[in-house]
């Protein structure tokens, strides 16, 4: 089992950054929320979750190790698969998940491509006394500097169900047309054009 991966970060996508150590280049799934703090980096310094299977060895990669204790917690839940929790990761901040959980509104879990009411319930009833434990760690649980209003806003539209690459198309033409926009803003423009 890895603990962590630091190294040279040789390609980056949304959905996956390649890192060099030593020559050896790992494939690591992102959140969106990992890959936006990754931008404009060099290095990365990513804690890890090693899935294995009888025909994949997957590494997912999280900017911290409150993510990674979320996503280890999504898993536990039946129904919840990785990529699925990688979703609801995508969709909100650790903070978020957190609150939403500890509410026991399942509303804006629903609103994530792939968790239906029942799987929505599962989450929060499984995971609602497990995160007031970590809420309470001591760590940092705040976003990174690094996520960006457009990061934020590509999350939401995935929530919404709009697939990334037109999403983050449109995203891109709106960031150059407008000089700073808000995640409000964004969304709003995005909405109209999809």
């Amino acid at each position: 089992m890895f603990e962590y991966l630091k190294g040279q970060l040789a390609e980056i996508t949304p959905t996956y950054a390649v890192i060099d150590i030593g020559g050896l280049g790992y494939l690591v799934q992102l959140s969106a929320h990992t890959y936006a703090a990754l931008q404009g980096q060099k290095e990365a310094h990513l804690y890890l979750h090693q899935i294995l299977r009888e025909d994949t060895n997957t590494l997912f990669g999280f900017h911290t190790k409150q993510e990674r204790e979320l996503f280890r917690l999504l898993i536990s839940v039946s129904g919840v698969g990785a990529n699925t929790a990688r979703m609801i990761l995508s969709a909100y901040d650790p903070n978020e998940l957190i609150a939403i959980i500890q509410s026991g509104n399942d509303a804006p879990l629903r609103q994530v491509k792939g968790i239906g009411a029942k799987t929505a319930q599962r989450v929060i009833v499984d995971l609602r006394e497990k995160v007031a434990t970590l809420a309470t760690t001591g760590e940092a649980i705040a976003p990174s500097e690094a996520y960006t209003a457009q990061a934020e806003a590509l999350a939401a539209l995935l929530a919404l169900g709009f697939p990334r690459p037109a999403s983050e198309k449109v995203l891109r033409s709106i960031a150059t047309q407008e000089s700073n926009p808000t995640v409000e803003q964004l969304i709003k423009l995005a909405l109209k054009q999809l």
